[in-house]
């Protein structure tokens, strides 16, 4: 009698259990995501918006890329059109900074890291953004759009606009979630 009463309360306790998670352990809340292209129109890869506290994270999977180290950037504009994306405008920069995190003037939000590109064109990252995730995602769902980037070279984190990336060779809109 005792093992029969006694195993309804072990499986409550165990189900309890598994929801019990500090918020380091839980997944980040997605936000957004956008499909990354090429200009031929293949795929490059995904990147998401993650809520990450009161901060926003963007991560991505990326493919089919050329081996090697590449800028990614947040772009003002949320237009991707074929074949340069110069249609996605400069560089995501609501708090009118200089371009880079080595230069003393910079670094703005578009500014993300390098990502290094294996032999197999694959790549990912995840990076917080600066500033409270309300204003971050302000800035990013504003009125045009944003587009997330990978350009051809890497990024000098320095030269001013554009920390001499090179061309445009992926490009993707964030929509909301």
């Amino acid at each position: 009698m005792i093992r029969t009463a006694a195993a309804p309360l072990l499986v409550a306790t165990a189900l309890a259990l598994v929801g019990c998670q500090t918020a380091a352990e839980r997944p980040a809340a997605p936000l957004g995501h956008a499909v990354l292209y090429f200009a031929d129109g293949r795929p490059a890869g995904t990147a998401q918006l993650l809520a990450a506290g009161d901060s926003v994270a963007v991560a991505a999977e990326l493919s089919g890329l050329p081996a090697g180290t590449h800028a990614v950037h947040l772009h003002t504009t949320g237009k991707c059109e074929a074949p340069s994306f110069t249609s996605a405008g400069g560089h995501l920069n609501p708090g009118m900074h200089q371009h880079g995190k080595d230069n003393p003037m910079g670094a703005h939000m578009g500014d993300l890291p390098n990502v290094e590109v294996g032999a197999d064109g694959s790549a990912s990252f995840k990076v917080t953004l600066p500033g409270a995730k309300d204003m971050v995602l302000a800035d990013i769902y504003d009125a045009d759009g944003t587009a997330i980037m990978v350009h051809e070279k890497a990024d000098d984190y320095r030269t001013d606009p554009t920390g001499n990336a090179g061309s445009r060779i992926a490009c993707g809109v964030f929509e909301a979630h």
